[in-house]
């Protein structure tokens, strides 16, 4: 992918992968909702910020979880919600919310989007992100993590989410260090000591690294398995004894190896609906016993064994601390090692020293080593009744180039190509002289593909799609007929774009403002996604780039233009005089694991979604907002140390007052947004967007109403793109939304009220 020339000129790894005049296509595994799978040619990634890009050598099919996902992806919609009930709650939220037309729309959306297979990998460094200082291009890593260690030609891992492979230790086994990470935590959690026996029930990929890790670790071990042919394999990687249940009497074998006091602990790498291993497991341990889950099994305990034997029971969080936390994983925020002595990444650096010291035994369980152009009959093989397959290693060579795609990747050019040059910008007037000819999208999640993009689609040509992962921005780019797709927006908007040319972008909010500045700079027309950008400082820059004329903004504030918006607006016009508005908002708890809860990356629910609230206020009001007293109602600590549910008051200059309460509290039964507005002579409530009710009269007139402005919205920018109509939503009024915004968050950390900026907005 870098040739020798490049090399030479000494330019710096960032910039190698970028000032190729060619696009890069890498091949990927996708897995489809019906159980597809397919060898894709998609965009090659970038490093993630602090992270680094790696060319694969080497991935490890996990068997166990792998066959999981590829089976549930079989399965028809009935059996899809009873697998997984917690997403049929998601979609009747969506429906309660949005209609059940929307909410069908995303699981069609989610059910035709592609989705890679692969957790474990190693590889060679082809570039690194100029934010990291650990790793350098040509270091032999492993890596993991179900969100980018995929099984493809090329992926792009945080930093800390991978790890240098010491000498002595081959790529083929570097791959298995992830998932003998899983089985290292599990040994952890069992906190054995030496000369315990421990029960290891499930022998599959993960339980004979059990198995082997505890022996290592001096531990003595029985291993069952269902399987005959599994015994050898046991005996090899450390097992005292091995318990067929077909053929041996699992009580009777504990029974004699204990001298009838029971296992010391137990280690359950079973899956499946029954609860037969748990039971087992409970029968074969000793009093004040531990066990620790590790598969994905029925537990369902029962009160008078656990209780009479004082059962511990633990689950074992796949490779360590740091799982699941994006500050750790994706933010570099390291645990200091005098409080978490091993992490992730320490337990990859252990696990690699048993390697490179012949202690972990992957020749033993390692039973294929294919080529990954192969990939798609091995798991026909693997995934297939009767496989005795138990580690399968994939190989990886070769790559392909597409000479037809230059402009993208002189585009993608972080410092741009050689001799790139920008045209002048003139200052925009609010109706467009030249219509917009082609579109470039910056994001392209389920919220894009299912609320924007289909309102766009066949209005306007599609240019670039730039998406996180090379196989979504592959998928979005077949699915809405752009002519190219991408993963790095670095350089999208450098050269002579200029007029004719526009972005959406629906990003995570802390790209936000730096990529409207950047698109601005190019002379672009903008539609961004709220919040417009995360700090007074990012707004100050924008507004100078507005200031200038160069292109126009749009920000995502759709409620706006719901019909029901509209409509109440004009009853409200009605109504002279000042107005008290109530907007009250059951959000919900916000799980700590959603990316919202990454304060760096959301800036939190106040800027993330809030916004969208006190945009509102001012839409109804149409006047300046002028002093807001804000707090917070739950306390700003523990896992979400920033607020999440807010309560807001609001004075505005001609005399309106707006109350926001915006809430993670409550009841899911109960309306997630409701307005109501009080004026001369008339009450308005509004529920979710799609019922009005106006009180006026001693009469009362109801509306209903099935869109909460997506499709309005884009509809409007859509107009102003073609010069047909002057700009949907002045960029005066987006600021003193953001403004708002920023003055509730000031309110909230000084526990005072704030005055706010007097904004400029021009009448329409």
């Amino acid at each position: 992918m870098v040739n020798q020339n490049q090399r030479k000129r000494g330019l710096p790894a960032w910039e190698l992968i970028s000032s190729s005049k060619r696009v890069i296509f890498v091949k990927e595994l996708a897995q489809y909702q019906d159980g597809r799978l397919e060898l894709q040619d998609v965009p090659v990634p970038v490093p993630p910020p602090g992270g680094l890009l790696v060319r694969t050598t080497h991935s490890v099919i996990s068997i166990g979880t792998e066959k999981m996902k590829v089976e549930q992806a079989r399965m028809n919609l009935l059996q899809k919600a009873r697998a997984r009930p917690d997403q049929v709650r998601k979609v009747l939220d969506t429906a309660r919310t949005l209609g059940w037309r929307s909410a069908l729309e995303k699981v069609r959306n989610r059910l035709e989007t592609p989705t890679p297979l692969g957790y474990s990998a190693a590889g060679v460094v082809e570039a690194v992100h100029p934010d990291n200082t650990r790793f350098r291009v040509g270091d032999r890593v492993a890596c993991g993590g179900a969100e980018c260690a995929f099984h493809a030609e090329h992926v792009a891992v945080p930093d800390l989410l991978a790890v240098r492979v010491p000498e002595g230790v081959s790529g083929w086994q570097a791959a298995y260090t992830t998932i003998a990470s899983i089985a290292l935590q599990a040994v952890r959690q069992a906190e054995p000591q030496v000369g315990d026996r421990v029960l290891v029930m499930g022998q599959g990929l993960i339980g004979l690294l059990v198995t082997n890790v505890l022996a290592i670790s001096g531990v003595r071990v029985m291993a069952v398995d269902l399987q005959e042919s599994r015994r050898p394999v046991c005996s090899v990687l450390g097992a005292e004894r091995v318990v067929i249940p077909g053929a041996q009497s699992l009580m009777d074998e504990v029974r004699a190896w204990t001298d009838g006091h029971g296992v010391d602990g137990v280690v359950l790498c079973t899956s499946g609906p029954n609860n037969a291993p748990l039971e087992q497991a409970a029968a074969a341990l000793r009093d004040r016993g531990r066990i620790v889950v590790v598969g994905n099994t029925r537990a369902d305990l029962d009160w008078k064994v656990f209780f009479e034997k004082e059962i511990e029971v633990r689950y074992s969080r796949s490779y360590g601390p740091g799982r699941y936390d994006p500050a750790y994983e994706w933010g570099g925020v390291d645990y200091p090692i005098g409080y978490v002595r091993w992490t992730e990444a320490r337990n990859f650096e252990a696990c690699l020293h048993w390697m490179r010291t012949g202690q972990l035994r992957l020749d033993a369980i390692t039973t294929r080593r294919a080529a990954f152009e192969q990939a798609l009959e091995v798991y026909r093989e693997v995934m297939g009744e009767g496989s005795k397959d138990i580690g399968v290693v994939l190989e990886y060579s070769g790559r392909m180039e597409d000479e037809a795609a230059a402009p993208l990747t002189a585009a993608l050019s972080p410092g741009g190509g050689e001799g790139t040059t920008t045209a002048p910008v003139k200052p925009r007037v609010n109706r467009l002289a030249v219509p917009v000819r082609r579109l470039d999208v910056v994001g392209a999640g389920n919220f894009a593909r299912t609320m924007l993009l289909p309102h766009l689609q066949g209005k306007v040509e599609f240019g670039t799609v730039v998406n996180q992962t090379s196989l979504s921005a592959n998928h979005v780019k077949a699915k809405f007929g752009f002519a190219r797709a991408g993963t790095d927006h670095e350089g999208l908007f450098d050269g002579a774009a200029g007029a004719g040319e526009a972005v959406l972008i629906a990003t995570r909010h802390h790209w936000h403002g730096p990529m409207v500045r950047a698109a601005l700079g190019a002379g672009r027309e903008v539609f961004v996604e709220k919040p417009l950008c995360l700090t007074r400082e990012e707004l100050a820059a924008i507004d100078a780039l507005v200031a200038a004329g160069q292109g126009s903004v749009m920000v995502g504030f759709n409620r706006r233009f719901a019909p029901a918006s509209v409509e109440l607006k004009g009853c409200l016009a009605g109504a002279p005089g000042p107005k008290a508005i109530s907007y009250r908002v059951a959000a919900g708890r916000l799980d700590p694991q959603h990316w919202y809860a990454n304060y760096r990356e959301s800036g939190g629910r106040v800027l993330g979604e809030a916004c969208h609230f006190l945009d509102y206020f001012c839409f109804l009001v149409g006047a300046d907002p002028i002093r807001v007293w804000a707090q917070t109602v739950w306390p700003t600590e523990g896992r979400l140390p920033f607020p999440d549910s807010v309560t807001a008051q609001v004075e505005f200059a001609e005399g309106s007052s707006a109350q926001l309460i915006y809430t993670a509290e409550g009841d899911p039964a109960y309306p997630k947004e409701t307005v109501t507005v009080l004026g001369a002579g008339v009450v308005a409530e509004m529920t979710n967007f799609q019922q009005l009710s106006v009180y006026r009269g001693r009469k009362c007139r109801r509306h209903r109403y099935g869109s909460k402005g997506h499709a309005e919205e884009m509809a409007a920018w859509l107009a102003y793109l073609r010069g047909e109509a002057v700009h949907p939503l002045a960029y005066a009024e987006a600021r003193r939304s953001m403004l708002l915004t920023f003055g509730v968050l000031q309110s909230i950390q000084e526990a005072r009220a704030v005055e706010l900026e007097r904004v400029d907005v021009p009448k329409a």
